[in-house]
Parts: C-alpha cells; sequence; structure tokens
C-alpha cells in the first residue's frame, strides 16, 4: 500500500531534509516515527528536499507498507513519535503509480524578508534579514524578467545535480507588509539554492547597487559569479505542490501558508 502525507516542519533544528547517516535529517525524523507506527523499516520520498535551515508549509512525500492502519494513525499516531517542530497534516492511500516528486507538476516557495534596521528578536531563524531601506517596487520589475522558461545557471549552486539548468518560473511576486517582505515564487521545478539566489540578487536592485535591467543581463550571461551571494536559508519556506486533480490529494488542507501574509 502506498501512502501519501502532508506535513509542515520548522528546519531550523534540522541539517535539511535529506536522511544523514548521523541522523539530525526530518527525513531521519519522519521514517523513525512511521517506523514506530508501521512496526517495521519505512523509506519516504519528498515532493522537494529543502536544506538546513529551510522550512516547510506544505511538504508532499509517500511511503510504501505492508501495515494496515486507519488515516488518523499516520496523522495523530506519527505526530506522537515527532519532535515538536514537524507534523503530519494530513494523510491518505494513494494510486502505487503516484510519486510525490515526478508526479508533481510545479513546486512553490515563499520567502519571508524582514527590512528594518534592527535584526530580529521575535522572527530569529524564521526570517532573512536586511538592514538598509529597500526599494520594492524595483524589484518588482526586476522579478518580471525572471517569468518564463530560461536557463537559470546564474542561480545555481555548485553543487546543484538537476539535469537541467531550463526552467519554467511561472510567478515570481513581491508584497511588503510594513517591515516584511513576501517574495512568492512557482516554477515547474526549482534549482538548489535558486530562490536564495535570486532573492539575494533582487535585493542587491532593491538597496540601489544595481538597475532593474541588472537581473536581466545576469539572468543571460548564466554566470553565477555575477549574480548576488546566496541569501540567508532561516526565511524560505517550502510552500507546497501542484499536483494533476486526478490523485485527488488533501494538498492544501489546513495549509499553513494562509496564516502568513
Amino acid at each position: 500500500m502506498r501512502i501519501a502525507l502532508g506535513l509542515e516542519y520548522d528546519g531550523s533544528g534540522f541539517c535539511g531534509w535529506q536522511s544523514q547517516a548521523g541522523g539530525g535529517a526530518v527525513q531521519d525524523a519522519l521514517e523513525a516515527a512511521l517506523a514506530t507506527v508501521a512496526d517495521a523499516p519505512v523509506r519516504v520520498v519528498c515532493a522537494g528536499r529543502t536544506d538546513a535551515g529551510v522550512h516547510a508549509l506544505a511538504q508532499v512525500v509517500h511511503f510504501d507498507t505492508e501495515a494496515v492502519r486507519p488515516d488518523t494513525a499516520w496523522v495523530r499516531g506519527v505526530n506522537a513519535h515527532l519532535p515538536a517542530s514537524v507534523a503530519v497534516r494530513w494523510a491518505q492511500p494513494v494510486p502505487a503509480e503516484f510519486h510525490a516528486r515526478f508526479s508533481a507538476r510545479g513546486r512553490r516557495y515563499r520567502y519571508l524578508l524582514l527590512n528594518r534596521a534592527e535584526r530580529p528578536g521575535l522572527m530569529a531563524r524564521r526570517v532573512g534579514w536586511f538592514h538598509r531601506p529597500l526599494d520594492a517596487n524595483l524589484m518588482r520589475e526586476a522579478a518580471g524578467q525572471l517569468l518564463g522558461e530560461h536557463d537559470f545557471s546564474a542561480f545555481r549552486a555548485v553543487e546543484c545535480q538537476a539535469k537541467s539548468p531550463v526552467k519554467t518560473l511561472r510567478r515570481a511576486e513581491l508584497a511588503r507588509h510594513g517591515d516584511l517582505l513576501v517574495f512568492d515564487f512557482e516554477a515547474s521545478a526549482f534549482l538548489h539554492h535558486m530562490v536564495r539566489n535570486l532573492v539575494g540578487t533582487l535585493v542587491y536592485v532593491g538597496k540601489g547597487a544595481h538597475p532593474p535591467a541588472w537581473v536581466g543581463e545576469i539572468l543571460a550571461g548564466r554566470d553565477r559569479s555575477r549574480a548576488a551571494p546566496t541569501f540567508d536559508a532561516c526565511g524560505l519556506y517550502f510552500a507546497g505542490v501542484d499536483y494533476d486533480p486526478v490523485w485527488q490529494l488533501k494538498v492544501g488542507a489546513g495549509d499553513t501558508a494562509q496564516l502568513l501574509p
């Protein structure tokens, strides 16, 4: 039997999603909790891996098991064995053909950036921070140049394992809520560090270091060394996954994203 789960987590206390030999990953914690409920080892596959310090609002995973349990056991039962910073939101049986990663049609990320002179206190490890004033209008103009299908090599980490740097960015929006800047990105798929590199480059435009047209030049140049440094991980959230309605997933049910600006 194949089961799909939706979960959220605070990534600040983990070394990332992917299982590590010494433990400490979100995957390690989830598989241990699932194994307790299934009374057998369990391996999970996620829709999108997250780095150390990155959070998830609506991650989707699947796993195979011979254990027959009610859906509530895969939610409340598993949650009883998870750290407080990780929670399963929903569970449902899915066809064997469903794959959390390969069945996904798109992924969404959100970046929260606190833009004020003083560093964050209450929101420490939950937002990025930039102390100088940023011009959101210039940043929006720059972000518009990123939409569509492009080679995003200039925003790709050196260690990225994606087969191709060509991705289709469907959404690149920025909203300001007082001192908080909220970036929303949606694409067919993302490269390693792509969102954090995009945010860093847009910040350079916002602070007046470069005009909006510079972002288009960086994109066309495909040279990572010309773009801005990778921005802090703590403001990044894996915000959701898009699947074909044929799978009838509960994606979006109780979505924590609605609680954020």
